[in-house]
Formats: structure tokens, sequence, C-alpha cells
């Protein structure tokens, strides 16, 4: 299958015990194989636009910002139709954004519905409200979830089921001038 977008993440692996079971059946992106994680930018450039000019471009706005601890430490809502985490702090993750968008401004965070984009991490989202409200109480059973975070990860995939794979790692903070090809 042809990849047909790509997003710029930041991979929560120390999420997955707590928000797995619940993304599974309330976050499509969960289906498509993206695993928790805190966004970037999305939507990114199509994968057909990914050259190692645009790799560099990316790995230089991403060796601009330090690497950081982060805590995932509260339940939040946009609205009644998505339940999601909040990493603390959030300030790295909107430099990291607005980082690569300044590089990128073809690339709007969220295509530009949500420009000022808040950071956070998906647990579910369009469902019935009762099933959302499962799930935030079960994901609060399990926190504090504290993580480490280094890099940024470029996936790439298409609205299809166990599509999305990691292509690209940016390293933080280091001078990480070239990525590591996965």
């Amino acid at each position: 299958m042809t990849p047909t977008q790509s997003a710029l993440i930041v991979p929560v692996p120390e999420a997955e015990e707590a928000v797995a079971p619940h993304r599974a059946s309330l976050d499509t992106a969960a289906s498509w194989g993206v695993p928790a994680h805190v966004t970037v930018l999305y939507p990114f450039l199509p994968p057909g636009r990914i050259d190692d000019e645009a790799l560099a471009r990316v790995a230089g706005a991403v060796a601009a910002v330090p690497r950081f601890a982060m805590t995932l430490r509260s339940v939040r809502w946009f609205g009644d139709a998505v339940v999601w985490l909040a990493p603390e702090p959030g300030e790295p993750f909107r430099e990291l954004t607005a980082a690569v968008w300044r590089r990128f401004p073809e690339t709007p965070p969220y295509g530009g519905a949500h420009p000022d984009s808040t950071p956070h991490l998906t647990i579910g989202h369009d469902a019935p409200r009762p099933l959302l409200e499962r799930a935030a109480d079960a994901v609060t059973a399990h926190l504090p979830i504290r993580a480490a975070v280094g890099s940024v990860s470029l996936i790439v995939g298409s609205p299809e089921p166990d599509s999305w794979r990691a292509v690209a790692e940016f390293p933080l903070g280091d001078g990480g001038r070239t990525p590591r090809e996965l």
C-alpha cells in the first residue's frame, strides 16, 4: 500500500499499557497502526515530497529543541467529543511544532484547523460520552506516566488498517544533523 499522508510525532511507548485498550476501539489512528503519541505536526508533507532536503530541514528544526522529560498527569477533554492526556510541560511540544512549521509554512498544524494546537495524547474521540468517560476513568488509574523525550518520528501511511510506519527518527537537542533511518 502506498502511503498518502505523513506526520511528525513523539511516540510515548510508556503510555501504551494504559491507553492501548481504549485507543483500539476509540481512536481510528490506532487501527491504522499509529502508536500512542503527542503530535508535533500533522498533516506533514505528502510522502512523495519527502526528500533528503526535507529530512535535513526537519532534523535542524528538531535539534534546536533540547531533550526533556514529561509527565502525563491528567485526563482532559476537548468538548464532549475527545478525551486526552495532557503532557506536562506542554511548552517543549509547542516549540517543536513551531520550529518545524517555520521551516514548512505550507504545513500548518491540523491543516490550519487548530494553528495554536494544544499538545495532547488522544485516548479516544467521536464516541458516545459514556464510553469516553469509562476510558478516562480507566486511564486515570495509571497516572502519572513519565517519559523522556529524546526524538521525533516521521511516520507515513494511509487511512487504512495497519498502514502507518516510522521511516525516520530525529534526535532533539544534540545537533542531530541527519535523521536516523529506520
